[in-house]
């Protein structure tokens, strides 16, 4: 996890959390990160999501 760290802010930035990459979507305050869930399934979190999930910015960590 990305302890202190923020999340990146740049559209289409990739995170890891949980073993799945998430990617920032939206503009102008709309933002979210989205990726898939351990089904295959669409999932969107919120920033705080994922800083209460944990995060990186390399797969597997």
């Amino acid at each position: 996890m990305a302890v202190g760290s923020s999340l990146p802010t740049e559209p289409c930035s990739v995170v890891w959390s949980c073993g799945h990459a998430y990617v920032l979507e939206g503009a102008h305050g709309r933002v979210r990160w989205v990726g898939r869930d351990d089904r295959g399934r669409p999932r969107a979190l919120s920033g705080a999501d994922l800083q209460r999930r944990g995060w990186s910015r390399t797969p597997g960590r």
